[in-house]
């Protein structure tokens, strides 16, 4: 019942936006026809922006400017009207009357709707209630919107048609745009810390002929010129430690990476990340950069350290919290994996009730399989967690104290891993052992596993310095600094489904 009820509705509404629809295009029609086609417009030379008389008021007040944007309201009271007018730093309203205009634009402006892009010429002031507006003296139709705009309150909150129709989401909801402004200063900061620490910045391939530097399912493709199968990246990080073989010491590179993995409100299949490496460092000297740069983009963007994510509080002030991943089982799981042997652990692991993987039992692994279980949601402060077992950790160098461990570190936020950091591993011949481990999980089954880069080995025969690296997912950073709790917030355009039919 309650869909047929709902049914005549939707028709009626359907009736009234093809209806408003079809007045546009008739205006438009009119407009062709009178030789003031609004698609051809070239150029409007813009003074200022709205911000700019805004933000400085006192030095514009009385000048003549030039501005140019979207016609978010319209409000016609006679011979003089107010309207707003959108740009991409803010609003500013408009101030339009019949006798400063001229009668035939005057007439020309009420015909206009509300999406329309105009270019207006006029003098600021401010109006007897205080608000700050230019009287418009020049008005000219610059494009014609001809689908009616949602309205703020009532038109687009579905999050699906949000994400599908970025364009119309930016227009309407002054904080999204204010997100991707961030986002924006949010790399370009990184980018400046990076540069002032005298890294360079380069750029890897896209495509491979085999998907390296990390555990994930990659795209695949087909090259047809040399007829064979490419992947898309799944990291930049073998790409990267290559340059560091070259001598080239200090690089990074910002860059999407692709994985054909689920979807959910931390994950995409394309994302960005910064990967960096220098040599003659180590996985402390990489938790140093790590803090220090976030540190950096937080007071640079933010101006403070100190950020509220989905109400809590975060506080990414120097001096984060580091604990290996042993103590930290010990700490939440009260299990002392130091002291037990692969024997003991796998015991201890079943007498908490938890059932490990075939083929995933070692004394490594079981201590990753608790720490995933017991610790990793409950690190809400930014927390380095250090000294990975060796069986999760490919490409990390072996600490020389307990050869079980590497010398790596994950940097977890609110529950949620933001980076990943190795002292390299640049032995070649312990390389090597360890694709043929990746290879042997993969001829298992394991679609996951890395694949033979012999070409990677040959670079490390040639001789890398020890070197520290790190990867960082800047979407998630993005995440935590605009308080956006899906990544698709921080995305211009998520990877959708596409609409039936």
């Amino acid at each position: 019942m309650a869909n047929e009820q709902m049914a005549p509705e939707a028709g009626q509404q359907q009736a009234e936006l093809n209806e408003l629809l079809r007045i546009r295009r008739d205006k438009l029609t009119e407009l062709q026809a009178a030789g003031n086609d609004p698609f051809e417009q070239v150029r409007f030379h813009r003074t200022h922006h709205t911000t700019d008389i805004k933000n400085n008021f006192d030095e514009m007040d009385g000048k003549t400017v030039r501005l140019a944007g979207r016609m978010m309201s319209k409000r016609i009271m006679g011979k003089a009207s107010f309207a707003d007018l959108s740009d991409r730093y803010g609003r500013l309203q408009m101030y339009i009357k019949r006798d400063v205009l001229g009668t035939d634009s005057y007439t020309a402006f009420k015909k206009m709707d509300i999406g329309d892009l105009v270019g207006i010429e006029g003098t600021v002031f401010r109006t007897h209630k205080g608000e700050i507006s230019v009287s418009v003296s020049e008005m000219v139709l610059l494009s014609k919107n001809l689908i009616p705009l949602p309205e703020k309150w009532h038109g687009l909150k579905d999050t699906d048609m949000r994400y599908r129709q970025r364009y119309v989401d930016l227009i309407i909801n002054p904080e999204v745009r204010d997100t991707f402004e961030k986002r924006s200063k949010i790399v370009r900061e990184i980018r400046n810390f990076m540069d002032s620490r005298g890294f360079m910045e380069v750029e890897t391939p896209c495509l491979n002929t085999i998907p390296g530097g990390a555990a994930a399912r990659p795209f695949i493709t087909h090259h047809n010129a040399l007829d064979i199968d490419m992947y898309m990246r799944i990291a930049t990080e073998l790409h990267l430690k290559r340059l560091i073989v070259g001598g080239l010491e200090q690089v990074y590179e910002i860059g999407r990476i692709f994985r054909n993995e689920g979807m959910d409100t931390r994950h995409n299949p394309e994302f960005t990340t910064i990967e960096l490496y220098q040599a003659y460092t180590d996985y402390a000297g990489m938790m140093d950069i790590t803090e220090d740069m976030v540190v950096h983009v937080c007071e640079k963007v933010l101006g403070t350290t100190k950020v509220t994510y989905q109400d809590t509080e975060l506080d990414f002030t120097k001096g984060w919290k580091r604990m290996t991943m042993a103590d930290a089982v010990k700490e939440y799981a009260g299990l002392d994996f130091m002291a037990m042997d692969e024997a003991q652990a796998l015991e201890a692991v079943k007498a908490k009730g938890l059932t490990p993987e075939k083929g995933k039992e070692s004394w490594g692994n079981l201590l990753a399989f608790c720490y995933d279980e017991f610790v990793e949601d409950k690190l809400i402060q930014p927390t380095f967690i250090i000294d990975y077992p060796v069986e999760i950790s490919p490409l990390a160098k072996r600490k020389a104290s307990d050869p079980r461990l590497t010398e790596r570190f994950e940097c977890f936020v609110y529950g949620r891993e933001l980076c990943n950091a190795f002292s390299e591993l640049n032995d070649p011949i312990d390389q090597k052992e360890r694709f043929e481990r990746q290879v042997a999980l993969r001829n298992a089954g394991d679609d996951e596993a890395s694949m033979m880069d012999s070409d990677f080995v040959c670079a490390l025969e040639y001789g890398m310095p020890p070197t520290g690296g790190m990867g960082m997912g800047i979407d998630r950073l993005v995440m935590f600094l605009t308080d956006s709790a899906s990544i698709r917030d921080v995305l211009l355009f998520p990877t959708m489904k596409p609409l039936e039919g």
